[in-house]
């Protein structure tokens, strides 16, 4: 449903005039008409242009330097960028990362030259879904941001720490923008139905207070969206009313969810969902879930992860919890969506309410940093197998105790370490759910094995 706008696409052959943002007409998308065009008209990231915050700072200077606004669809980037750079009396030129290419970057670079040597003023180089910069990009414009003969500009909705490289990050400064809040969108929307020069303010065009709320409420943050659908529902009235059944029709046929599949969200809410099940809170957890469904995610994926739970979070506490993950696993691949998402739901349930255990996962990462630094530390001669004479005269299994011969099936004081690590301890058990029962045993094994010491 959204409209993808892309504005001011800078192009190799332009000359050193900054771009026109002059209105072409009536037919341009609602969202890219009800465009801010200065600060006061702005709505939302308070926390960015409120009296004395960072980004207001800026303006108010008049001074921009290089930065990354980073943020989910529909916060603003792009209008901030152009409201910055006319602020501050900059030209403005705009590329696309995925469109553009080293010859792009070189004609605004050029054009950035000119523009100074005319005008004596700074030019900024916005760069829609920086996320999407290869390196190759990136390395073209370097020097310039950092001679300033431009002020780049990123928006991007992925995590710039991961997308773009340290040279350019040492280079930048990043901000972080929120997705807008139903109150924020509503008054976006308001407007539009207002403003009769830009906007719906048709007289007639009808929708009520509920209806708005309602439009504001789906576009789940996106300010775009919310024009987008509201633009869609105005071209669709009969006899200038939106109710609710034609809402409905607009927003059927796709997820409006914020849930990008491998991007940041995803990774925040499986982290969620994670965390939710080793808090033990199994409410949290049911919700992240149905979250990410929403969304879109893969519910394999969860499974998968649910298993690795069970495993790091869980260990010997219950271990009924890894085998009830991966029954969970196996029955969605049986049955599919949506009958086995319920078996899913069910083991995130039981292993939020599980006892819990990371001795397992913290032993075993001890003993693999101890295999890794100890180096290949000899295999006692007692634990050798002897299958041959020769074995046997390098007293390969000599004195080789078999447990099940001994008192309590167990060989008191017998060691089963490197001698270089001999004493070592890598489980210690926990004092919930069946570790309990596995740490006492252990701890009469240890009597067993001081008594033996002793005897000697």
């Amino acid at each position: 449903m959204e409209r993808i706008i892309r504005e001011l696409q800078f192009e190799s052959h332009r000359s050193n005039e900054t771009m026109s943002t002059s209105n072409q007409a009536n037919n341009r998308p609602l969202a890219d008409r009800m465009r801010p065009q200065q600060i006061a008209e702005f709505v939302g990231q308070d926390h960015l242009l409120a009296p004395g915050k960072p980004l207001q700072r800026v303006i108010d200077a008049g001074r921009l330097h290089s930065m990354v606004l980073w943020g989910p669809p529909g916060s603003g980037k792009t209008t901030l960028a152009r409201i910055m750079a006319n602020t501050c009396d900059a030209q403005f030129l705009a590329i696309s990362a995925v469109q553009s290419g080293v010859k792009d970057i070189r004609a605004a670079i050029e054009s950035a030259i000119r523009y100074r040597e005319k005008h004596g003023k700074d030019t900024v180089l916005f760069v829609d879904e920086a996320h999407r910069f290869n390196k190759a990009q990136q390395d073209a414009f370097l020097p310039f941001v950092e001679d300033g003969t431009l002020i780049f500009i990123g928006a991007s909705v992925e995590n710039p720490s991961f997308e773009l490289n340290n040279a350019l990050l040492s280079r930048v400064r990043i901000y972080v923008l929120k997705s807008l809040t139903p109150e924020q969108i509503r008054k976006i929307v308001d407007r539009a139905l207002a403003d009769r020069e830009n906007g719906l303010g048709i007289a007639e065009l009808k929708i009520d207070d509920e209806l708005r709320d309602r439009l504001a409420q789906i576009a789940d943050g996106d300010a775009r969206c919310a024009l987008n659908l509201l633009e869609v529902a105005a071209d669709l009235a009969t006899e200038g009313v939106i109710d609710a059944q034609l809402v409905q029709e607009v927003v059927a046929g796709g997820s409006l969810r914020r849930f990008d599949k491998r991007g940041d969200v995803f990774y925040e809410q499986i982290s969620a969902l994670h965390k939710s099940v080793r808090g033990s809170s199994p409410d949290a957890a049911l919700y992240w879930f149905s979250r990410m469904l929403d969304g879109g995610a893969d519910p394999l994926y969860v499974a998968r992860r649910m298993v690795r739970v069970a495993c790091e979070d869980i260990g010997n506490a219950d271990p009924r919890a890894l085998r009830i993950a991966l029954d969970a696993w196996e029955t969605y691949e049986r049955l599919g969506s949506p009958e086995g998402e319920l078996a899913i739901a069910q083991a995130i349930v039981y292993l939020a309410c599980a006892p819990k255990s990371s001795a397992v996962y913290k032993a075993f990462a001890a003993s693999m940093e101890d295999a890794k630094q100890q180096g290949s530390l000899d295999v006692p001669l007692a634990l050798r197998n002897a299958p041959t004479k020769l074995m046997e005269a390098l007293d390969y299994g000599k004195n080789y105790r078999y447990a099940h011969d001994e008192p309590h099936a167990y060989a008191a004081a017998e060691t089963y370490l490197p001698e270089e690590l001999k004493g070592r301890r890598y489980y210690v058990p926990t004092d919930r759910g069946l570790e309990i029962k596995i740490a006492e045993k252990l701890a009469k094994l240890r009597e067993l094995d001081e008594s033996a010491l002793k005897a000697k």
